[in-house]
């Protein structure tokens, strides 16, 4: 038979991984070695040389959009459609399952799945049922806890307090949630998975149909497979399926949501005669792109191990910026943006990627400024994520009373006991009286409209605004919000959201306070006292919209979103101990380990420019704070890098190792005006000596900041601050 449309597009590793024999197979798929090619060449191979059934085989993913690409390339592939095998998410498969043994599983025919948002909703119920305080008991953290233990397939009355309140408290809520879920026929995600779990475990004869049928079991992204995810695979491949996994140790960055890289460490154990294979040739980035990626990751002690390759160029040395500030870190960086659009490139082949959700917000304003469309891929612009709103309605309610939208939107965020009915009664009493619902509340208040509990609630918060308005007027901008933040009770609100989302929600609200201290008025925001000018801006920036998909935009995104893309250019920001590795994964050895895969998957995303920045001061919490480099870049040996600051440029002499040279794309603008550049020591006639540490604009335009010894760091238009030279 001619297998050629099969085995002559692969290389030699990928043929031997598609034409193994039946047996139980690992493949360690390096980045960009092929392995969505070799996953779906394994799938025609099966049906086509071995005559396996499509019936009987089964692939999984974790994504919709990986499972509908799988099967696109399926069907290319054999010339016929895929029917017959099932090609899909885990979800996706599990919901398939119960739809056809609903019985079995305990549901009824019609059960219904509840996303995110209305899980949270029943919770959020649960929780008023019980009486239960919301500052102490958040729905988010009953939510996350619940969703994590149906992972690791555990039920409510599996689950021991050990004399913990807080923890008994949540085991109720999950066993009457669990309880409100059965009786109405409702299915959360987490759901799908352990209740197929459980049917599969149950109910023997179910599981003995699904293992007779699918003899072949095929498992892309392994390497992220979690406790219920993985316990499913070995329940359906028993003892006769063979099992093709894909995955790739190096590129595990996902142990925060539940993710176990000791599956694929471990299943060379549970699963019998495997053979490994390793697709080590990249097909996305240069030599010397590899070179850097594979040193940075060997640091890693617990690896499959691998070493990527290509037959590519070297391709020029990955530059490494040192900035002043982050301020100084984005200019360099959309200038470097500007030249690569300049000499004809598109502006989506150029990817900005960070560790933190909050460092965008810089990034943004720098691509506003220069009117460069941009996209923040799988997320918010800054000014419009949930936290940020948060924060700057109780800013609007503090600068200006009457405002409606501000007021709903905080009543009772975080809650504080003002429901629904007490909501009503405060926009009928508004419309009655043609007033603000401010003025209603205090019109409420004053006639004791309502029951003693909901009245008490909402004078709390009444006297809490006034509170918080008082002196605010004498406050700095940034102290203000910050006291705001604090004060409103929204960092510990959103602490107890657990895991990533929560974390990145302070830091959302501390990068606010930076963005507070950075603020500098336009002239036309002269008449403005500060906070209504910075609430102007921030709606402004706001209302400003992002880019369509189809546009030609800069993408913008953190270094999560990032796996499984690749771009022309990728620009790697904040890469400073404590940011990146993050603090909290500094002093443990597995997560310190997780950092630098996530890293690894950073640069492998570029495949022909790569820059690394950090920045020496670094504004966090509204404060400056001195920074030291990332020891990830102390782990990129010197014969791959360019590295470069304001001042001068350090450039490596020509390396016969790499045969790699310099970008020619670098060449750092210094001079900002008249002579003044960055770094340089100036005087003032009134502020005395400083350093030039950041700058805005060019020619007579350019405003430059300068630290002075004694008056601190002030903006100056260049043109009519008389600064002379050191």
């Amino acid at each position: 038979m001619d297998v050629s449309h099969i085995l002559d597009p692969l290389n030699d590793a990928q043929r031997e991984a598609v034409s193994a024999q039946d047996q139980n197979l690992l493949i360690i798929a390096g980045a960009g070695s092929g392995k969505t090619r070799v996953l779906t060449h394994r799938i025609a191979w099966m049906v086509q040389v071995e005559g396996t059934s499509p019936y009987g085989i089964l692939a999984v993913t974790f994504t919709n959009k990986a499972a509908a690409e799988m099967r696109g390339r399926i069907e290319h592939l054999m010339g016929a459609p895929a029917g017959g095998m099932w090609v899909g998410t885990f979800h996706g498969i599990a919901h398939r399952l119960l739809r056809a043994h609903w019985q079995e599983a305990n549901l009824p025919k019609t059960f219904q799945i509840l996303d995110s948002d209305d899980q949270y909703r029943v919770i959020k119920r649960i929780l008023k049922s019980l009486d239960l305080d919301e500052s102490q008991y958040a729905p988010r953290e009953a939510q996350w806890f619940i969703n994590a233990k149906k992972d690791e397939g555990l039920r409510a009355d599996k689950l021991h307090d050990n004399g913990d309140h807080h923890l008994h408290e949540l085991i109720r809520i999950y066993k009457i949630y669990e309880e409100q879920c059965q009786r109405g026929g409702m299915v959360d995600f987490a759901e799908l998975l352990l209740r197929t779990h459980e049917l599969l475990n149950n109910v023997p004869s179910v599981l003995e149909q699904y293992r007779r049928r699918f003899s072949k079991i095929l498992v892309d992204e392994f390497q992220d497979t979690n406790t219920i995810q993985y316990s499913l695979l070995k329940l359906l491949a028993g003892n006769e399926s063979s099992m093709f996994a894909v995955g790739d140790d190096d590129q595990s960055i996902y142990g925060w949501r539940g993710a176990k890289i000791e599956n694929i460490h471990q299943y060379n154990r549970d699963f019998a005669n495997v053979r490994t294979v390793r697709l080590e040739q990249n097909y996305r980035s240069t030599k010397t792109i590899l070179g850097a990626s594979n040193a940075l990751i060997s640091n890693n002690s617990d690896r499959l191990g691998k070493e990527l390759w290509t037959d590519g160029s070297e391709g020029d040395l990955i530059t490494v910026y040192t900035a002043f500030n982050e301020r100084d870190e984005a200019n360099f960086v959309i200038q470097q943006i500007t030249k690569w659009m300049d000499e004809g490139n598109p502006r989506n082949e150029s990817a900005i990627l960070y560790r933190s959700n909050a460092q965008s917000r810089v990034f943004e304003e720098a691509l506003i400024r220069q009117r460069i469309p941009y996209r923040v891929y799988g997320g918010l612009r800054f000014f419009e994520r949930m936290e940020i709103k948060d924060a700057l309605a109780y800013m609007r309610l503090i600068a200006n009373r009457d405002d409606d939208a501000s007021f709903e939107r905080v009543v009772n965020t975080p809650t504080r006991g003002i429901g629904q009915r007490t909501l009503e009664i405060l926009r009928a009493t508004a419309n009655e009286n043609k007033k603000s619902l401010w003025q209603a509340a205090v019109i409420i208040m004053e006639n004791k409209l309502l029951p003693a509990r909901a009245a008490t609630a909402l004078h709390a918060f009444l006297v809490l605004i006034n509170d918080m308005s008082k002196g605010s007027d004498n406050l700095p901008l940034h102290e203000l919000a910050e006291q705001t933040i604090e004060s409103s009770g929204l960092k510990e609100h959103f602490k107890k959201e657990k895991g990533e989302k929560g974390s990145a929600r302070i830091e959302n609200l501390d990068e606010l306070i930076t963005a507070a201290r950075s603020f500098i008025q336009s002239e036309e925001e002269a008449d403005l006292d500060p906070l209504s000018a910075f609430l102007s801006h921030a709606s402004l920036e706001a209302g400003e919209q992002q880019g369509s998909e189809w546009e030609d935009c800069v993408q913008l995104m953190t270094l999560h979103s990032a796996k499984g893309l690749e771009f022309d250019t990728v620009f790697l920001c904040g890469v400073e101990e404590g940011l990146f590795p993050h603090q909290r994964s500094v002093d443990e050895p597995g997560r310190l380990e997780e950092e630098r895969r996530l890293c690894y998957v950073g640069m492998t995303r570029a495949k022909k420019h790569l820059f690394i920045s950090h920045a020496e001061m670094r504004r966090l919490h509204g404060s400056d704070n001195y920074c030291t480099p990332s020891r990830f870049i102390s782990e990129i040996p010197k014969e791959y890098v360019n590295e470069v600051r304001p001042m001068t440029s350090m450039t490596p002499s020509y390396n016969h190792k790499t045969k790699a040279k310099p970008s020619s794309a670098i060449k750092i603008e210094v001079e900002i005006t008249d002579g003044l550049k960055l770094g340089q020591r100036v005087t003032h006639a009134k502020f005395g000596e400083g350093v030039i540490v950041n700058y805005e604009g060019h020619g007579s335009h350019a405003r430059v900041q300068v630290n002075f010894n004694h008056a601190g760091s002030k903006w100056l238009v260049a043109a009519y601050a008389n600064l002379a030279t050191v």
